[in-house]
């Protein structure tokens, strides 16, 4: 017989035939009641017969019960070495978290629970098929989720433990669709830089920079390598992740002070406490979700994503944790009325004008101080009801003259030798410093109904003095990621050209990020020169001229899919006054404004090669589908149920009709 074959079937040892077929159980009994018995359902009492059968005492049944939900990833021994990796340092360390969390609850009398639903990493899949599941991956988490959450129904309260990209959204989602329940996050925090070495977001360029001969294999080998300084957390940098724990902090949904905490050292352990005597005390003052998320707690998370320059993908993740809420759902007048008049004043990474990392805005006085600064400029909802039991107005009050805040920022100054108000400025030295406002939505004739870009992250260099970004130059254009990824490291991209990625919105590939691009025109020496448009998404450390989520999408008829190479498109983005747009104005010698554009977009059939990506899964097709019918993007890429059943049901009418005919 194969070795391998009787390694597989046949292992030795006589402790494998050990085997019993009774216990004698769980010792004690159940504290039932004549009244348990006649009046809750058989599934409360086996739920008992489970828990000690669990190895809880039973002397302990009928404490509150807490549910922990989070993203672990991986298998973590307690030393800290893997036995299996996980996708991401994001997830690596949570179970740290969650095991703080439930020690807290165990000691007040409670009975904590987990239950876990493990996330991808966007940095991993970028450039790859994965990248399909990505955003449809949220809509579906959040679902799991939800379902984990009424699966116990004995539960009292939920604390979702989460750090990253799709994962915290989706925590968030989850929350958000239970308004009856007491729920709280608590952000898995950030991983450290290296001292001496490159960022998370930096280190993803090595591969263009390498082949355009900008740095060696040996250095490329070396930063690689030291990328991530520690184990756990989310990227050193403000993209997704740590603008999601920004956004859920002043949602009121985490205890103060919690996002972009240092993952794995005591302060961030502590939260986890902190967080379970907050889900304890809400239980029992009936502080639900319904009471904190409101119009105003998502007035104000768009308000403290404007101050820090957070990630143009909220303005996915935001609608939708209002829909799911059942809340209004902010639009594009939104963003834009709340953008114009909020001060961007956080320094961070990407978006500058100093590189500070997430940690240092931490540090600083993070998500509490940066409203402290806004509550100054009368731009927040003070009443907004916090996890905590206060209000925002009564949280920064504390925190003004607390001790924490006192310490923290006289660390940063010990510590880094940065003084905080470098990296959370006042309003008139955010202003001074040239710090421009955080998005613009530029429209035109290749997108009418919009598109956006993170105009805080374009290079200075090429802004004009009255703060205007031009450019009028020939497109380039491409259907596939891979081909543009090759144009760049190849040479066939130059200073002054327009390169076009499309049909990679959610029909073509479930609305990819496309950050090896972004990421390679940052850190090429020409790239500042070099603008991008898609239908597709960017992520959230994405920087230059960059606009995405163009819509309609090209597979949906939108005119970007009629662009061919050598059109001329102009690009006007106004920093100040945050307008701009994207018209398409010439063919060859002929030059037009853009209603002749528009005109002749019309009358052009899409590009030859425009098709949905031949690996794009069914799983995201369907997602695709749901969201379109839902609202789009500009809606969340949400799935309204009531919406959906309404156009099924119009559908089959219609089958009906035809097949009658």
């Amino acid at each position: 017989m194969n070795k391998d074959w009787e390694r597989i079937v046949e292992p030795r040892g006589d402790e494998l035939y050990r085997i019993s077929t009774h216990a004698s159980g769980p010792p004690g009994s159940l504290p039932l009641t004549p009244e348990l018995l006649r009046e809750r359902p058989s599934g409360d009492l086996f739920g008992w017969s489970q828990n000690v059968g669990m190895g809880l005492p039973a002397s302990r049944l009928g404490g509150k019960e807490i549910l922990l939900l989070s993203t672990l990833g991986g298998i973590r021994r307690d030393d800290g070495k893997p036995v299996a990796l996980g996708y991401h340092t994001g997830h690596w360390e949570v179970g740290l978290l969650m095991e703080a969390a439930a020690e807290e609850i165990s000691a007040a009398g409670g009975i904590p629970f987990a239950g876990y639903v493990s996330d991808p990493c966007d940095g991993r899949s970028q450039g790859t098929t994965g990248m399909f599941d990505s955003l449809p991956y949220r809509n579906d988490a959040a679902i799991v989720l939800r379902r984990l959450i009424r699966s116990l129904p004995t539960r009292k309260a939920v604390i979702g433990v989460a750090t990253c990209d799709k994962g915290l959204p989706a925590m968030m989602l989850a929350l958000a669709g239970t308004p009856s329940l007491p729920g709280i996050i608590v952000p898995g925090g950030v991983t450290l830089p290296p001292t001496f070495g490159e960022d998370a977001g930096k280190v993803q360029s090595i591969g263009a920079r390498y082949a355009n001969g900008d740095i060696t294999l040996e250095e490329a080998a070396d930063m690689g390598c030291r990328a991530c300084a520690t184990p756990g957390g989310g990227c050193q940098f403000l993209g997704t992740a740590g603008t999601s724990q920004v956004v859920a902090e002043a949602l009121g949904l985490t205890v103060p002070h919690a996002a972009l905490a240092p993952s794995g050292q005591p302060i961030w352990t502590e939260l986890a406490r902190q967080s379970a005597r907050a889900a304890i005390s809400a239980a029992e003052q009936g502080v639900t979700v319904g009471r904190i998320l409101t119009d105003s707690a998502i007035r104000n998370a768009m308000v403290v994503h404007a101050a820090f320059g957070g990630s143009t993908n909220l303005l996915l993740h935001i609608p939708a944790i209002a829909q799911a809420a059942g809340l209004r759902v902010p639009d594009v007048n939104d963003w834009t009325a709340i953008n114009r008049s909020v001060p961007r004043i956080v320094s961070v990474l990407p978006n500058g004008p100093v590189p500070h990392t997430t940690v240092r805005a931490f540090l600083a006085g993070g998500v509490p101080e940066v409203m402290l600064r806004l509550r100054g400029l009368g731009l927040l909802d003070e009443s907004a009801l916090t996890v905590s039991g206060k209000t925002w107005g009564e949280v920064l009050d504390w925190w003004e003259s607390s001790e924490r805040r006192q310490r923290v920022r006289d660390l940063l100054c010990s510590i880094d030798g940065i003084d905080p108000d470098t990296v959370i400025y006042s309003a008139k030295n955010a202003k001074a410093a040239g710090m421009a406002s955080t998005v613009t939505f530029p429209i035109g004739n290749l997108a009418p109904e919009g598109s956006v870009i993170k105009s805080a992250a374009i290079d200075p260099s090429v802004v004009n003095e009255n703060g205007v970004y031009k450019h009028l130059g020939q497109v380039k254009v491409f259907t596939t990621e891979r081909d543009a990824i090759k144009a760049i490291k190849t040479g066939h991209i130059s200073a002054g050209d327009i390169m076009a990625l499309i049909g990679r919105g959610p029909s073509g590939t479930g609305m990819e990020e496309t950050y090896q691009l972004t990421s390679a025109l940052k850190h090429l020496p020409y790239g500042k020169e070099v603008s991008l448009l898609t239908d597709a998404r960017f992520s959230g450390v994405s920087t230059g001229a960059c606009i995405g989520h163009i819509g309609p999408e090209a597979l949906a008829g939108g005119p970007i899919s009629k662009l061919r190479d050598g059109d001329w498109v102009e690009i006007v983005v106004d920093l100040i006054n945050l307008s701009g747009k994207i018209n398409f104005v010439g063919e060859g010698a002929d030059r037009f404004d853009y209603e002749e554009g528009a005109r002749r977009l019309q009358g052009r059939l899409p590009h030859p090669m425009l098709a949905p990506d031949p690996g794009l899964p069914d799983d995201t097709r369907l997602w695709a589908a749901l969201q379109a019918a839902s609202g789009g993007i500009w809606r969340g890429s949400v799935y309204d149920v009531d919406r959906i059943v309404k156009l099924l049901e119009a559908g089959k009418e219609a089958m009906d009709s035809e097949i009658r005919k």
